[in-house]
């Protein structure tokens, strides 16, 4: 799992680029994986807000986008260990 550091431009610009290259279609995915595995009322919702702004990271907040590439990263890392 990646940490961003929220004040330096650099990593502001590799979160936005890693945001931007999820679709739409797997943010469906992984708003339907996180419905799943019940992880949070709060959580489900900002995938459902990441997935209508799927590719325009632009109009996302830094935390923002650390949260939710956090929660792909979690969901991504509890589908490795259920193989």
């Amino acid at each position: 799992m990646s940490t961003y550091d929220l004040n330096d431009p650099t990593d502001l610009d590799i979160m936005r680029a890693r945001f931007n290259m999820i679709s739409a279609d797997e943010w469906q995915a992984y708003v339907e994986l996180a419905e799943e595995r019940s992880i949070g009322y709060k959580n489900v919702n900002i995938l459902k807000t990441a997935l209508r702004k799927a590719g325009i990271a632009k109009y996302l907040s830094p935390k923002v986008i650390n949260w939710v590439l956090s929660l792909v990263d979690r969901l991504d890392s509890d589908e490795e260990e259920e193989e």
